[in-house]
């Protein structure tokens, strides 16, 4: 069983930036992805960013249109920690942010091929 924990999130003003965390008890190497949904009042979790790569192979890096050039996704391996930069946030932006892991694939919009989801951090974005 792996554990994903998320921090980083908080109250922010319009234009203000955060970096949320999310931490993995998962040791060792593999080929996986890792993405970050958000669920606002009322909505449905939707996609925001993925990052996913193999051994000896590129990592990518997906952002869905509405956060297309203000977020930021990157990981660190040494620290089993994948981060979401978020600048220039909007107040649609305020949601709880969860983090997921999956095995590697292209299909990395769907939350139904995540495995393991953290517990959420609360982002919310005041105009």
């Amino acid at each position: 069983q792996v554990q994903l924990v998320e921090s980083g999130g908080g109250l922010v003003q319009t234009g203000d930036s955060l970096r949320l965390s999310c931490a993995q008890s998962r040791r060792g190497s593999g080929n996986f992805k890792v993405g970050w949904f958000r669920q606002g009042p009322g909505k449905e979790r939707e996609f925001v960013s993925a990052i996913r790569w193999r051994i000896f192979d590129v990592t990518y890096t997906h952002y869905a249109d509405a956060v297309k050039g203000r977020f930021t996704i990157s990981k660190d391996d040494d620290k089993n920690t994948v981060y979401l930069q978020m600048n220039s946030l909007k107040p649609e932006d305020t949601a709880v942010y969860y983090c997921a892991l999956g095995d590697y694939g292209v299909n990395y919009a769907d939350r139904t091929t995540y495995k393991y989801w953290g517990q959420g951090t609360q982002v919310t974005v005041s105009s």
